[in-house]
């Protein structure tokens, strides 16, 4: 909270309805820039006046200049955007949000548009157009295989391929899956999960079912990949800090004439057995350099979540802090 005495600075929107859609209801929008920024905010009309460090100051004024830019412009903005607008500006002070939301990957229905939220996520895109091959590699829910998944999509809506592959290792697939009812498909069924749902977002129910049938779209365990050519199509593969350097080299030679690949994962989270190298691990460092194949590294910071479940997280780790300090036998400073 700003001290008092702080001088303030008033920023002043000329359009009142447009300004109550940035404060979003219940001012909930400047709320949230208040809490992740550390100004206090105070609302007359359609004047903000923000009051806090200078520094802190500043972000916070971009942030809802630029967004009322984009309010303008026709574009809703919601609380996560005012979250990934201040971890953008952040890192990059002088970014241009507009040119990040605005890249649109996929516009899954009039009221949902699929666009980068992060410079990281921009990087990507980017990559994604320049490159036959990329890897992205980072912790989970930075948007890697679901923005990897829309821009798949807009590929085969856009003609630019005639068909879409999703592929993920199924690390269990030995004794524990032999249990289960149903044949191979069936079994493997809960691995890919995560790339059905990430497609149902984009698509209406009964699409995805008749391009599944037809062979249009395939989400398959990565084994089923073996003995392959995949022409003109866009090829996912998910999970792939879980496969074995022979079937990364094995997946990766698939690709044919026409078609595009992304490959992701999250190298902290190997569940292979032990003394098991990651094909993800060494492909990185075997294809570095490669002409034709890109690189993009996520990082905690591009994680996007809900704001209440950023409070969640944090709330567990204060927690867990709390708890290690009041361990027995923990020295006391």
């Amino acid at each position: 909270m700003a001290e008092k005495g702080t001088p303030g600075r008033k920023l002043e929107f000329k359009d009142s309805e447009l300004a109550n859609k940035l404060f979003g209801p219940q001012a909930g929008n400047l709320a949230l820039l208040a809490e992740k920024t550390g100004v206090a905010i105070d609302t007359r009309g359609s004047t903000a006046t923000l009051t806090g460090e200078p520094e802190a100051v500043d972000l916070a004024a971009s942030v809802l200049t630029q967004l009322y830019g984009l309010i303008q412009e026709g574009k809703a903005v919601h609380p996560q955007d005012v979250d990934c607008a201040c971890r953008i500006l952040l890192r990059e002070p002088g970014a241009d949000i507009r040119r990040i939301f605005l890249d649109t990957v996929y516009v899954a229905s009039p009221r949902k548009t699929i666009a980068a939220k992060t410079i990281s996520q921009r990087d990507y895109l980017m990559s994604i157009r320049e490159n036959d091959l990329v890897f992205a590699v980072g912790p989970a829910g930075t948007g890697k295989t679901y923005l990897a998944v829309a821009l798949a999509v807009s590929a085969l809506m856009k003609r630019e391929v005639k068909r879409i592959i999703l592929a993920r290792p199924a690390v269990e697939a030995g004794e524990k899956l032999g249990f289960l009812p149903g044949d191979l498909a069936e079994k493997v069924n809960p691995y890919l999960r995560p790339l059905y749902d990430a497609l149902h977002d984009m698509l209406d129910f009964a699409r995805v079912q008749d391009m599944l049938a037809t062979g249009v779209i395939e989400v398959a365990p990565l084994a089923f990949m073996r003995g392959r050519t995949l022409n003109d199509a866009f090829v996912i593969l998910d999970e792939a800090q879980n496969t074995t350097p022979e079937q990364m080299k094995m997946f990766l030679t698939r690709l044919g004439f026409g078609s595009r690949c992304v490959v992701t994962g999250d190298v902290t989270q190997i569940d292979l057995p032990a003394q098991t190298r990651s094909g993800l691990v060494e492909a990185r460092g075997i294809l570095a350099g490669v002409k034709g194949i890109g690189f993009v590294a996520f990082h905690e910071e591009d994680v996007i979540r809900h704001p209440l479940v950023g409070r969640i997280v944090q709330a567990y780790e204060r927690h867990d802090r709390d708890r290690h300090d009041k361990a027995p036998g923990k020295a006391k400073a």
